[in-house]
């Protein structure tokens, strides 16, 4: 007795070849998780340094009502408007070029997210209670780096002291002769300086320095030294 052909008929071409595309062969699965990988790798990168550059603009960083008294004192200054014509925005001088820093300076600002939710200065008086305390985060930020963000535009190796005003080209010989940054002298440049700055600048100041002295830093003492000395000096009638 003959077996009945129990074979199922040989499928078309084009079916062959879309089953053969799907098949979890082995180079297949391979080259198409590289593939499929690179594609979303383009995607994350693209997606995510968009997102980067956007939390940059100055639309987005005073895009909270509590950052309105900060977006007012910034439009008084010269770094808003200028006879060059130059404007530093907000990420100009808060967030850092260099990646691993700036991813940093990112993560930290997720607090400032969750201080507007609950409201600590959604007032001008909480504002002014917490002023000098902000203020002097943002001083330590910049004692520590060197005023790294104040270097993206300014660089004492670019400065022409021939064409400065004589006390601004005397103070910036001072400071490369001293080992002093930007803040040291400039805390006030883009916000009004809060009551008793300076004693809260003295206290960052001999905070920044210990931590230096911890991890040797050459020129901490005679910088300190320098720098308080300055402080001083501007606390006379005279400074």
């Amino acid at each position: 007795m003959t077996q009945p052909n129990l074979r199922k008929p040989r499928p078309k071409l084009l079916r062959r070849v879309w089953n053969w595309f799907w098949s979890p062969i082995a180079v297949f699965s391979v080259g198409f998780t590289l593939l499929a990988g690179f594609l979303a790798g383009i995607l994350f990168w693209g997606g995510f340094h968009w997102s980067m550059e956007m939390t940059n603009s100055e639309e987005f960083c005073t895009g909270c009502h509590t950052m309105e008294t900060n977006l007012g004192e910034y439009r008084e200054t010269v770094h808003y408007n200028n006879h060059s014509g130059v404007r530093a925005i907000c990420s100009d001088c808060h967030v850092p070029k260099e990646w691993n820093h700036k991813v940093k300076a990112k993560v930290m600002a997720v607090k400032d997210i969750y201080h507007e939710l609950v409201g600590t200065i959604n007032t001008p008086e909480k504002y002014e209670s917490h002023r000098l305390h902000m203020a002097a985060q943002t001083w330590k930020k910049m004692k520590q780096s060197d005023s790294r963000e104040c270097r993206n535009c300014h660089n004492f190796d670019y400065m022409d002291f021939t064409i400065q005003e004589t006390r601004a080209a005397k103070e910036h010989q001072r400071a490369i002769d001293n080992s002093m940054t930007c803040i040291d002298c400039h805390q006030g440049i883009a916000h009004r300086l809060p009551e008793g700055y300076l004693d809260e600048y003295k206290r960052v100041v001999e905070e920044v320095t210990m931590d230096m002295v911890s991890k040797p830093h050459k020129d901490a003492a005679i910088s300190t030294k320098e720098i308080l000395g300055y402080l001083s000096f501007k606390e006379t009638p005279e400074g």
